[in-house]
């Protein structure tokens, strides 16, 4: 996992109750626990702890598989088994190094892991009848299998693909051997290496792309976030894994683009072709866990690519480019390539990876019973949703007088993320309603908060309300933007509210350089840079040398 600490936004997670039932229907894991109960009290095994031809054959009509690949499959989940001690393999040692594949020499039997869950229970045909089972075992138990299969995806060819030729000589062995060989090969070493490191960095993408509420992909293979403001949001918006599968191109776009890349070189497009390549290979031996849902490559692609086919798909370069901004494809061509999907029990299990890896990976409700400052020292980073449902789990409960104040009193200072918190604070302000009117009308007399008083004051229609000096006005549109700047909002949607603030006040450009908010030089040079119009953009740009100016020598 990575080694800088992480910040994302909240996810909603599903229930114990609920993540324990999807748990027990992983088809991993369900298919191990079937085969332990299948096992009884013992079966034959030979000195890798796998099953005889028979045995193995019998243990896959158990499980409805059938062919070359079911064999594989059951070879696997019985591993799986045995490695998170649902079975516990008694072999003797001499045997372990003498003893031919395949040649019974020890047996399997029911593991501690198994008895104390109440195998039974567990492997029920149903797995939402998990009868009286604690949930957080049953999750502790699926971890334990979602960790397994995420190690052996990085083994060179991977551990379903290690029997290929000869499915029935075991999977346990083949990837021992695998396993072996990475000590003697340095180049498959570095290839494992490579393989988890990819494969980490793509699993925390896809929680981010989760987090954030990924949306539908475009024409340009951008995302199309959930919500477009704070006021058309709702909690229920939040994603708890059901979000929307994202292409594989942008995914590895993600992996090996820069945000800042512009228009994509040869070479990274190629890097990108690659990654797809590497990340289905990685998906398809994940899929069976529980972790992610994964649409595989259309496999009539690769002949269009290689000239067999449609001349007129597109090719691999124009999924790279159009993942990299680059081209446009439509979201229909992209899937084409691939698409994944964190599922609700993955998103739990990639933020206990993370939480082990030091990240902070918060939860919605997280900050319910949190000071005010804590919550608007958050917020700023969350997007819409996210922020709306963490702040009306805040106010819920609270009297909304003492509440404003709180707010206010903590969305004060002249540090630069003092306009995100009250932007933040409005938003809360927002939730608390008319009832918090008394605590807001206290501070229209404090400069940092007269303006965002004065608007919040009309917005839910109080009586006398004195009119705002210009002064404060303008302060608040300096406010705003500097939250807006400080946030890194999107170029385009950035412009639009530069544009929106100029109109509404004709000589800000001009002589906002006198308003004595700490961020004026920067939110003017911002206008100067942002601004269509270029008298005005002009004229931002020389108020900002003054407020630099004035700056220095109050300094």
């Amino acid at each position: 996992m990575p080694a800088r600490p992480l910040v994302l936004p909240p996810v909603r997670l599903l229930s114990p109750d609920e993540l324990a039932r999807h748990a027990l229907a992983a088809p991993l894991l369900h298919r191990a626990l079937r085969l332990v109960r299948w096992a009884g009290e013992e079966r034959p095994v030979d000195g890798f702890g796998d099953l005889p031809e028979d045995e193995l054959a019998a243990a896959a009509a158990e499980l409805g598989l059938d062919g070359e690949e079911g064999l594989d499959e059951t070879a696997y989940a019985w591993a799986v088994a045995a490695e998170t001690a649902l079975l516990a393999l008694e072999i003797p040692e001499e045997a372990r190094e003498a003893s031919p594949a395949g040649v019974p020499v020890g047996r399997a039997v029911p593991g501690e892991a198994y008895r104390r869950l109440d195998g039974a229970a567990l492997a029920v045909a149903e797995p939402a009848d998990g009868g009286a089972v604690d949930p957080h075992e049953v999750l502790d138990l699926w971890l334990e299998t979602a960790e397994s299969a995420l190690a052996d995806a990085t083994l060179p060819g991977g551990p379903l693909a290690a029997g290929e030729d000869d499915a029935l000589s075991g999977v346990s062995e083949g990837v021992a051997e695998a396993e072996d060989e990475l000590y003697d090969d340095d180049a498959a070493l570095d290839e494992a290496e490579e393989n988890g490191e990819l494969l980490d960095a793509a699993m925390v993408n896809l929680y981010a792309f989760t987090a954030l509420g990924g949306g539908s992909w475009g024409a340009d293979g951008g995302t199309e976030q959930g919500a477009a403001s704070e006021e058309d949001a709702a909690p229920e918006e939040v994603p708890d894994g059901g979000g929307a599968p994202v292409p594989l191109p942008v995914l590895a776009a993600s992996l090996v683009a820069p945000e800042d890349a512009g228009q994509p070189s040869e070479e990274m497009l190629d890097e990108v072709t690659e990654v797809i390549f590497r990340l289905d290979g990685l998906f398809h031996l994940l899929a069976s866990t529980g972790l992610l849902e994964y649409q595989p490559l259309d496999e009539a692609l690769i002949e269009e690519v290689d000239g067999e086919g449609d001349e007129q798909a597109p090719g691999w370069d124009a999924a790279a480019a159009s993942a990299a901004g680059a081209d446009d494809l439509t979201a229909d061509e992209l899937a084409r390539y691939g698409t994944v999907r964190l599922t609700p029990l993955g998103l739990y299990g990639l933020r206990e990876r993370m939480l082990e890896a030091g990240a902070h990976v918060p939860v919605l409700g997280d900050l319910a019973d949190a000071p005010a400052a804590d919550l608007l020292d958050a917020l700023p980073g969350y997007p819409a949703p996210a922020l709306r449902a963490e702040a009306g789990g805040w106010v819920e409960g609270r009297e909304p007088v003492a509440a404003a104040r709180e707010l206010l009193a903590a969305s004060v200072g002249a540090d630069p993320e003092g306009p995100g918190r009250r932007l933040a604070c409005r938003t809360v302000l927002d939730l608390l309603g008319p009832a918090a009117e008394p605590a807001v009308r206290e501070v229209l007399d404090e400069p940092e908060l007269a303006g965002l008083a004065w608007t919040w004051l009309r917005r839910f229609g109080a009586a006398d309300l004195p009119a705002p000096s210009p002064e404060a006005a303008r302060w608040l549109a300096v406010d705003v933007l500097a939250a807006c700047l400080h946030a890194d909002e999107d170029p385009e949607d950035l412009a639009e509210v530069v544009v929106e603030t100029v109109a509404a006040d004709d000589g800000f450009a001009e002589d906002a350089w006198r308003v004595g908010h700490p961020a004026t030089a920067v939110v003017l040079e911002a206008v100067g840079r942002l601004h269509p119009d270029r008298g005005v953009a002009k004229q931002a740009r020389k108020a900002a040398f003054k407020a630099r100016s004035r700056q220095s020598a109050a300094g």
